[in-house]
């Protein structure tokens, strides 16, 4: 039952074009020419749906491991500067040392979202406090947009911020299959392993202790789960831009939907972080035509209402 919402906007993000005639172009196609359709198919609208669908995915199971990790529910990939620091690697990669290859670009911004979280563990600990996360997190993403507007202001080239606005802002728009598999094999790979250090987070929310107890060495766990987030991210957003709010949102949802347990809510949270951004992405599809809407926009204007409903919620239930 849970999987129907994600196969059904997986559904709609392949076939659907526009938001009066979503159908009539591929139908025309199909009828006339099946070449040309299969071909709209698999180089422009499989990419951008399984583009949406991973990131979203990765975005979701990244935001509850380190929501988990952290004991935190305002921690999550693009408020901890993971995301900001992926996008400065990127940038670097790309303007200030020339390597454009995709997998030079996913090297530079996994290089970046390490570095973000290991910043942000030495500046707010494990288990910080929420004001203490939030204030090291915007920081490091003060700190990291500052850095890329300078590496794009010191680029050869003049046009580097136009060039680089649209991916900076998120986009799914004229990719590859190639990159979007530079994408999608590390994300799958990052949830996957994610998925096997569940009990092992759900172990932890009892206590440091009690984790080494069960068997787990809690060192190591905080060191899988920031390398394995750096990658998922860094790989995404090295092909799609920084997207943010859906690894804040989907884990949220999640843990409601399994009790509380961070570990179980890993599945649901990248099923649900993949709902949102597919959805995400058909709003994009549906703006007025001529007009280019970055999904980084939508996610932003659909989460930060939801962020600032969380901080009021968390400091009505602190007062009480």
């Amino acid at each position: 039952m849970k999987s129907k919402p994600l196969l059904a906007a997986a559904l709609l993000a392949l076939f659907a074009s526009s938001l009066l005639t979503p159908w009539s172009d591929l139908a025309a196609l199909f009828g006339q020419d099946r070449t040309l359709a299969l071909a709209v198919l698999a180089e422009l609208r499989l990419p951008r749906a399984l583009l949406a669908l991973c990131y979203g995915a990765m975005l979701g199971a990244s935001g509850a491991a380190i929501q988990a990790l952290f004991a935190n529910p305002l921690a999550s990939p693009d408020l901890t500067g993971t995301t900001s620091g992926a996008a400065l690697g990127a940038v670097v990669t790309a303007y200030l040392l020339g390597f454009t290859a995709p997998i030079a670009l996913s090297v530079g911004a996994v290089a970046g979202a390490l570095g973000a979280l290991l910043l942000l563990l030495a500046l707010a600990g494990r288990r910080a406090e929420s004001a203490t996360l939030l204030l090291a997190g915007l920081a490091i993403s003060a700190l990291a947009g500052a850095l890329t507007t300078l590496a794009l202001a010191l680029a050869p080239s003049p046009f580097a911020f136009y060039d680089a606005y649209e991916w900076l802002m998120g986009s799914l728009v004229d990719r590859s299959l190639s990159q979007a598999a530079f994408a999608a094999l590390p994300a799958v790979a990052t949830i996957l392993m994610l998925v096997r250090l569940g009990p092992a987070l759900d172990s932890l929310t009892l206590g440091e202790e009690v984790a080494e107890s069960f068997g787990h060495d809690v060192g190591r766990l905080r060191l899988w789960v920031v390398c394995l987030t750096a990658i998922g991210v860094g790989a995404c957003v090295a092909i799609c831009g920084a997207i943010g709010f859906v690894g804040l949102v989907a884990p949220i949802f999640a843990r409601r939907l399994t009790g509380g347990h961070p570990g179980r809510a890993l599945v649901p949270a990248a099923m649900i972080g993949g709902a949102l951004l597919l959805g995400a992405d058909l709003i994009v599809r549906f703006a007025p035509l001529g007009r280019t809407l970055p999904i980084g926009v939508v996610t932003a204007l659909l989460g930060a209402p939801f962020f600032l409903w969380l901080v009021v919620h968390m400091r009505w239930r602190l007062a009480r």
